[in-house]
C-alpha cells in the first residue's frame, strides 16, 4: 500500500515538473517573438514637423524623489494672467517639443504652463523605460511639489494629450488627483477595449501580444524580472530615434496609460473635460462622447472640426478653444 502510495506521488510530481516545463518553454517561446516596428504614420509626423519652434524654450530639470534629472519646459504667462497654472503631458513617443505649440499659446492666454519630458522620453530618463510601475505617478507629484516652490496657491490644471491623456485620466481617478483643479484630455487613448480606439490606434502602434501575455502572466505569478523587454513600437519616421522614443518596456506601456477608463473616471471626483479633433485618424472621435455618457455623464466632450490627431496640439482653432477653456473654467466647470 505505501509501494503504491509512493509510486502514485511520484508519478504526480512528474506530471506536475512535466507541465511546469511545458509552460516554462511556452513563456520563453512568447518572450521572444520579435517587436515589429511598423511603417511611418505620416499624418503624425508630417503635423509635428510643421510646427514653428523657434519660440521654444529650452529644458530645465528639477530631481525626483529617486535623485534622477527629469527635464520639463516652463511657459511663463504672458499678457493678462489668468492666475491658473498647467501641467500639459505629452503623447506616446513624443516630448515636451510635441505640445510646445499649445503650451506656447496657453501661455499667451495668461496660463503659466509646465510642459514635462515624461520619465523615458526626451531629456527624462532612459528612453523607451522607467524603474518600476507607478513611477510616473510618483514623477508627476514631484512636479507638483516643485511647481509649488515659487506658485503655491495658484489652482492647477493638468492636460494630457493621446497616451498621455490617458495617463492623465490615471492621475485624475488617483491618489494624487487632489493636486488639480481639473483634468482636460485631449484626444486621449483610452485603453485597446475602449470604444473609441481604432485597431492598433490607426497604425501609430504595434504591440508585441506574445511577449505581453507573457509578461503579464509572469507578473501574476510574481516575477517581474523581464518588464524592461520592449512590447509597443510606434509608427516613428525612419532614423527618428534622436527625437522621439519609438518602443516601450512593458513597465512603462503600463504606466504611461489609463489603468481602466471606467474605473478612474468613476474614482475622478474633479472635472474632467474631453476635447479631440472631429478627425482623428487614431482614435473614433465621434464614439468619445457615448463612452462618457455611459460611465461618467458630467465629462463635457467637444470635437473640433477639421483637425486630426496631431493637430489638436497644434491647429490654430484647438489652440484656441483649448486655451480659452483652461483660462475660464474653474472648479465648478464654468
Amino acid at each position: 500500500m505505501i509501494a503504491r502510495l509512493l509510486c502514485m506521488g511520484l508519478f504526480l510530481v512528474k506530471w506536475a515538473l512535466a507541465a511546469v516545463g511545458v509552460v516554462t518553454l511556452v513563456l520563453v517561446a512568447m518572450l521572444a517573438m520579435p517587436l515589429q516596428r511598423p511603417p511611418e504614420l505620416r499624418s503624425i509626423s508630417e503635423t509635428a514637423r510643421a510646427v514653428d519652434r523657434s519660440t521654444m524654450p529650452p529644458l530645465q530639470r528639477f530631481f525626483a524623489r529617486d535623485g534622477t534629472e527629469l527635464a520639463y519646459r516652463h511657459y511663463p504667462a504672458r499678457g493678462p494672467a489668468s492666475g491658473r497654472i498647467a501641467v500639459l503631458v505629452h503623447g506616446s513617443s513624443g516630448s515636451s517639443v510635441a505640445v510646445h505649440a499649445l503650451a506656447d499659446a496657453l501661455a499667451a492666454r495668461g496660463v503659466a504652463t509646465w510642459a514635462p519630458d515624461i520619465r523615458g522620453h526626451g531629456g527624462s530618463g532612459t528612453r523607451g523605460d522607467i524603474g518600476y510601475f507607478g513611477q510616473l505617478d510618483h514623477d508627476l507629484a514631484d512636479l507638483v511639489a516643485q511647481i509649488r516652490k515659487t506658485s503655491p496657491a495658484e489652482p492647477l490644471t493638468l492636460l494630457g494629450h493621446s497616451a498621455g491623456g490617458g495617463f492623465a485620466l490615471r492621475a485624475a481617478g488617483s491618489p494624487i488627483q487632489n493636486l488639480f483643479e481639473r483634468t482636460v484630455l485631449l484626444a486621449p487613448y483610452l485603453g485597446h477595449d475602449a470604444p473609441t480606439n481604432r485597431p492598433n490606434s490607426g497604425g501609430w502602434a504595434s504591440p508585441d501580444i506574445p511577449r505581453i501575455v507573457a509578461l503579464a502572466t509572469m507578473r501574476r505569478a510574481g516575477i517581474d524580472c523581464c518588464d524592461a523587454l520592449p512590447v509597443l513600437a510606434f509608427a516613428v519616421a525612419p532614423n527618428a530615434e534622436r527625437f522621439v522614443t519609438p518602443t516601450y518596456s512593458f513597465r512603462l506601456m503600463r504606466n504611461f496609460a489609463t489603468q481602466d477608463y471606467r474605473s478612474d473616471l468613476a474614482a475622478a471626483a474633479r472635472p474632467i473635460t474631453l476635447i479631440s479633433g472631429a478627425d482623428d485618424e487614431l482614435m473614433q472621435a465621434d464614439k468619445y462622447e457615448e463612452t462618457m455618457r455611459m460611465v461618467a455623464p458630467k465629462v463635457d466632450v467637444k470635437l473640433i472640426e477639421g483637425v486630426n490627431h496631431m493637430a489638436i496640439v497644434s491647429a490654430p482653432r484647438a489652440l484656441a478653444a483649448i486655451a480659452e477653456d483652461v483660462a475660464t473654467r474653474g472648479a465648478a466647470g464654468s
